[in-house]
């Protein structure tokens, strides 16, 4: 993909729905009784990776026209044993793996999981391991760390644990296995994390209780159909609004937005270092905040990025250094030891590319530092076959001097298909 300096970006747009709430919509759905329509749903691979796994568990999922998904609910305890000899196959997507592991530990039968060739080698004993301690039968490579994992029926019975700063992503296994576990399971967060699993839990009819950072699921008959109104990601509309604020005389809003206060830490990091983001029309959709946001070309100032923000802004990690690039002063980044950013590459993969453009950027034990304010300059990206980084490089190409050429920009497919021809429009 090739990308050329551009001095305005003007115009309306929305994105995509938000990944995070696809996945569950789905999920939940299978797992109610009744019919649950989905509209907004992100048509991305992962997401139909979601998709794929329940129709082999004999769901009756319709994908239909404009977004819309149509899920005919077997009930909570209702799904059924794929066919013989049949895995099922997450592909690329973390989040499915993670929350169908919390699933299907509670079901009768004996399933098989996979995931594409390129996740192979990833990690999920952080999952498999608190499942076990609520009685899971979990079996797999280095004792259920590595897929194909084999997940047999079980007994579970409900636990408390307590999470760690880095290890945030297991918060909803466990909480999802809670809903087939004799007693109280409790997590107890360490900071505040992603709640969308809670929230819609609670809106299929479950009863997730919430105080303060300890969240406690309970065993329940059953989870009831409804409609879901998926809202734009805030993690894509993230790179939207860094264009807005770098490139010259823009003005962009971006409508119907997802704005769970969970997610927001890169707005809250972006208005410290003096961008000029509005916050219009905001309102609450099956128990999820939404939000139009307006953004307009903005001077930057560098800011240290570090604590309890750092779980709520994870995944805009790459595009926050873009923008630090071209702020003025130095940012500090730090706390990303051991977080699923800095494990899969993902931090070493911005650092070498935004240095190829001749920011001056370096990775340090825990996190990175950006001197900003240095040109940047088009020259040829390597994409890594991680779609946050194409996308980050492909803003930080806008506003660099000449050509940017990234290499397998296709990855975007992964989770905005129409990333590209969006940016166009503007």
């Amino acid at each position: 993909m090739l990308i050329e300096q551009r001095d305005s970006l003007r115009g309306e747009i929305t994105v995509p729905g938000d990944k995070s709430i696809s996945h569950r919509a789905i999920m939940f759905g299978a797992l109610a009784k009744g019919v649950t329509e989905i509209d907004g749903f992100l048509m991305g691979e992962d997401c139909l990776s979601t998709i794929d796994c329940f129709r082999k568990m004999q769901v009756k999922i319709e994908i239909l026209p404009n977004n819309k998904v149509r899920v005919h609910g077997n009930g909570l305890y209702g799904l059924q044993p794929p066919p013989a000899n049949t895995s099922l196959n997450t592909g690329k997507a973390g989040t499915t793996i993670r929350l169908l592991l919390g699933i299907l530990s509670g079901q009768p039968f004996t399933t098989n999981v996979t995931r594409d060739d390129s996740a192979q080698r990833k990690p999920v004993g952080r999952i498999t391991k608190p499942l076990r301690q609520m009685g899971a039968n979990i079996i797999g490579r280095e004792d259920g760390n590595l897929c194909p994992l084999i997940i047999n029926p079980s007994k579970l019975k409900g636990i408390k644990y307590e999470l760690s700063f880095v290890n945030t992503e297991i918060k909803s296994p466990i909480l999802i296995a809670g809903l087939y576990a004799e007693g109280n399971t409790t997590v107890v967060q360490a900071v505040k994390t992603r709640d969308h699993t809670e929230l819609m839990l609670n809106y299929f009819g479950a009863d997730i209780k919430v105080e303060g950072l300890t969240a406690t699921s309970q065993r329940i008959e059953n989870l009831y159909a409804q409609h879901v109104e998926i809202p734009g990601d805030i993690s894509i509309a993230a790179y939207y609004i860094t264009a807005g604020l770098l490139a010259q005389n823009s003005d962009i809003t971006i409508k119907n937005v997802g704005f769970n206060p969970t997610r927001t830490g890169f707005i809250e990091v972006f208005k410290s270092m003096g961008a000029k983001i509005d916050i219009i029309n905001e309102r609450v959709l099956g128990n999820e905040k939404v939000a139009d946001i307006h953004v307009t070309t903005s001077s930057l100032k560098a800011h240290d990025i570090e604590g309890d923000i750092i779980p709520r802004l994870i995944d805009e990690i790459p595009i926050i250094c873009v923008a630090a690039a071209n702020a003025q002063g130095t940012t500090t980044i730090k706390n990303l030891k051991g977080l699923r950013i800095k494990e899969s590459g993902r931090v070493k993969a911005i650092v070498t590319e935004l240095s190829k453009m001749g920011a001056s950027i370096k990775e340090t034990e825990d996190g990175i530092i950006i001197e900003g304010g240095k040109p940047l300059r088009g020259t040829v990206i390597e994409s890594y076959n991680d779609h946050s980084i194409a996308m980050s490089m492909a803003i930080a190409g806008l506003i660099a001097s000449g050509e940017t050429m990234i290499r397998k920009a296709q990855v975007v497919d992964i989770t905005f298909p129409d990333f590209f021809p969006v940016l166009d429009k503007l």
